[in-house]
């Protein structure tokens, strides 16, 4: 099982005031898709990975629309665009936190 201590530093480079029990409540969601190095990456590159995590993660679990979650993942994607491997868990923890549901996770 991933541990959140394999993903908080990625997330603190974005977020410096970043909640690790928040954190973790994505990677314990996240369970064994974090175990796959490609599951475990956001390829912002493919419609059909950004359309799934507008449906799994946007609209599925933060409870966003369907325009609203797909704005969403087009925000966190630019903003993360110097990352050449954006990881997953990162990428869910913007989306919550921008969407302001990181108290709903």
């Amino acid at each position: 099982m991933a541990n959140v201590a394999d993903y908080i530093d990625d997330v603190l480079r974005y977020d410096a005031g970043a909640d690790e029990a928040k954190v973790k409540k994505i990677v314990n969601h996240l369970g064994i898709a974090l175990q796959s190095k490609d599951s475990s990456l956001v390829s912002a590159s493919d419609q059909t990975e950004k359309d799934r995590v507008r449906d799994k993660w946007g609209i599925g679990k933060l409870g966003l629309d369907d325009a609203g979650s797909a704005a969403l993942v087009e925000q966190v994607a630019t903003e993360m665009s110097g990352d050449r491997n954006k990881q997953r868990v990162t990428f869910y923890y913007l989306m919550a936190k921008h969407a302001g549901k990181l108290g709903d996770l």
